[in-house]
This record gives C-alpha cells, sequence and structure tokens, in this order.
C-alpha cells in the first residue's frame, strides 16, 4: 500500500509499467481491487487503485503522483478509472503532459481535449449502461485519440465495472458480473502489453 492507496504487483516479476485507477464517485477503491488484482496478473504491470477523499477522485486530482513517486523504476505509467475516476484521471493526464503515455477509460469519458496527446486510450462501456450514448457522442470521442480502441460490452452495465452494488438509475446487466469484468480486464490488459517493452 502507498498511504491507503492499493497496490498490486506481479508475482516473480518486476514491472516496466504501472497502471493507476480512479475509483468511481462515492465507491470505495476496494470494489475495483478485484479487476486491478487480474490485471496485474495478465499483464505484469502494476496496478495501484487511488484512495480518494470522500471516495471523490475530484477532491484528489493528483493522486496519482504518490504512486509515480514511489516507483521511480518504472518509466512507463497509465492513468484510468471508472466514470468520474475516469474524467479526473483523463484531466491528470492533460494537466501532466509527458507523465503518463496511456489512458483507460471504464464507463467514462475525457472532458479534456487530448486527440493530439499521443496517447494509448481504451474506451470500456457497457451497452446497458444509461451513460453509454454519452461515452460514445462524437463530441467525446473527438476528445480522444483517433486511434483510440473503443470497446462495448453487450449486456453491461454501469456498476458492474467493479464490485458494488446501488449504482443509481443503473438499468439491469444481461451478463454477470464475472463476465462483464473479464471483458474489462481483457481490453485493459491489451493496452497495457502495447506498452510493454520486448
Amino acid at each position: 500500500m502507498v498511504g491507503r492507496d492499493l497496490v498490486f504487483r506481479p508475482s516473480g516479476s518486476s514491472p516496466s509499467v504501472g497502471l493507476i485507477l480512479y475509483p468511481g464517485g462515492k465507491v470505495p477503491p476496494a470494489a475495483y481491487a478485484p479487476a486491478a488484482r487480474g490485471i496485474a496478473a495478465g499483464s505484469g504491470a502494476l496496478v495501484a487503485i487511488v484512495d480518494v477523499p470522500f471516495n471523490f477522485a475530484v477532491f484528489d486530482i493528483d493522486g496519482a503522483d504518490r504512486t509515480i513517486r514511489a516507483n521511480p523504476s518504472i518509466a512507463t505509467w497509465v492513468v484510468g478509472g471508472h466514470s468520474l475516476g475516469g474524467a479526473m484521471a483523463a484531466q491528470y493526464a492533460a494537466s501532466h503532459p509527458g507523465a503518463v503515455d496511456g489512458l483507460v477509460l471504464w464507463a467514462s469519458y475525457s472532458a479534456a481535449d487530448l486527440s493530439a496527446s499521443g496517447l494509448e486510450v481504451v474506451s470500456v462501456h457497457g451497452s446497458v449502461d444509461a451513460g453509454a450514448e454519452t461515452f460514445t457522442s462524437a463530441a467525446n470521442t473527438a476528445r480522444l485519440p483517433a486511434d483510440a480502441t473503443l470497446v462495448e460490452i453487450a449486456g453491461g452495465n454501469h456498476e458492474q465495472m467493479g464490485w458494488y452494488t446501488g449504482q443509481p438509475n443503473d438499468p439491469p446487466a444481461t451478463i454477470a458480473r464475472s463476465e462483464q469484468q473479464a471483458r474489462v480486464v481483457a481490453a485493459t490488459v491489451e493496452l497495457l502489453e502495447r506498452l510493454t517493452p520486448g
């Protein structure tokens, strides 16, 4: 752990890439621990989940700095997050040019223009998520690099991007949480593998 941040390291290897995740609004970091563990195991990357005040990433947009400072041997960093957390990760990337090489958006979008950033980007959402049209709108996708990868999970909703319940106005998913999580992990691992040397 870095302070109260949750950190997952792959067993038996020294990671060269790190992913820092920001939780969704009002969602505890531990809700993303199963995905983080799977991503670390599948990609060989270090994965950290930022513990933000009141579970609102807007109060600690620079939270990624803690993990970056604590791991000076890692040269390649990716930030990301779920919902509000993804938006704040995008804001971090925009306000720290050159600090990160990639962005992972889970049921989220960037309010900052990152179209010329050169970042590797993956945006993942469930097809029945009430916000799906927002995440995939022409205006929001235009803020991402032209080669950003967009992944729609058929039957997935908003809260199944993590392990929690009670998401307001969230339509019920038509696939199991474990299946949606596996798709989220796979899409994220694929991005990290593109940034892993060798």
